[in-house]
């Protein structure tokens, strides 16, 4: 009897010493607030920014991306937050004085680096063979989506993130993956960041230009590269805009997703991928 209660005190002490104990969990980051309620521990979150999903509700609103509202946060007595580059480093430094501890999730460079980070995640919210599943599906249907791309002819891509400077991703961006798993060939793959130049496009001259919504920004750079009537993209009428939601912050299940609609993107008239 005695042994059977030093196990279970001892298996007490593990769960208690790991990061399953966390039961109050604020998010400052919508795609870790995704990826918490895609994980079913929506439970454990009481507060995220006020660009959260649609479908999160009833959680208190902490701020947002970049500027947290620290007095709220404190409020609400939370035993983990969750944050990224993005959130003010300052303001992760106060937070840690407050004995409140801070997780920073970079940004991830590729979708491997997604699924482990996703990974990590679960650990915190005591999740971790959902999540294990969850990737585990995703890596498999991300299997299946390149050897069907593999053998197609390479579809040259030109991915715009932001206006103002005119702002594209490179071979440090999980968004590169996404285009090339789905058959494409990113133009700005081997620049030193993201910052481009229209020049740059038009030398490269890319078959699909992709715009990330900007809101009205967005639709008006559509109508500025339709300008430029010797590209392909605008010969070929292949200018396409696709949701920031979508291809900023995924969870791997929503990249598979956002893969499968790029795949049609490039090689239209593939059906299979819905399929």
């Amino acid at each position: 009897m005695k042994k059977f209660v030093f196990l279970q005190i001892a298996t007490l002490f593990v769960f208690c010493t790991s990061a399953f104990c966390f039961q109050r969990i604020i998010s400052l980051s919508p795609q870790l607030t995704k990826e918490i309620y895609l994980l079913g521990a929506e439970g454990k979150l009481i507060g995220y920014t006020i660009y959260a999903p649609s479908y999160a509700k009833n959680k208190e609103k902490v701020g947002t991306v970049t500027e947290a509202n620290l007095e709220k946060i404190i409020e609400l007595k939370p035993d983990l937050v969750l944050a990224t580059p993005l959130t003010d480093p300052e303001e992760i430094e106060k937070l840690k004085k407050m004995d409140i501890k801070v997780v920073l999730f970079p940004r991830a460079k590729s979708f491997d680096e997604l699924c482990r980070q996703f990974l990590e995640l679960a650990k915190f919210a005591g999740k971790e063979e959902k999540a294990r599943r969850i990737v585990q599906k995703a890596r498999k249907e991300i299997g299946l989506i390149k050897n069907k791309t593999r053998n197609l002819d390479k579809t040259k891509v030109f991915v715009q993130v932001g206006a103002r400077p005119l702002f594209s991703v490179n071979r440090d961006s999980f968004i590169n993956d996404l285009i090339e798993f789905a058959g494409g060939e990113n133009i700005a793959k081997n620049a030193k960041s993201g910052l481009y130049s229209r020049e740059k496009v038009l030398k490269e001259d890319p078959d699909v230009i992709i715009i990330v919504t900007m809101g009205i920004v967005g639709e008006r750079e559509k109508e500025k590269w339709k300008r430029y009537k010797c590209l392909k993209a605008v010969k070929n009428k292949r200018i396409y805009m696709i949701d920031s939601d979508k291809i900023c912050s995924p969870t791997p299940i929503s990249f598979v997703n956002t893969l499968k609609e790029i795949v049609e993107i490039l090689h239209p008239g593939i059906k299979w991928i819905k399929d």
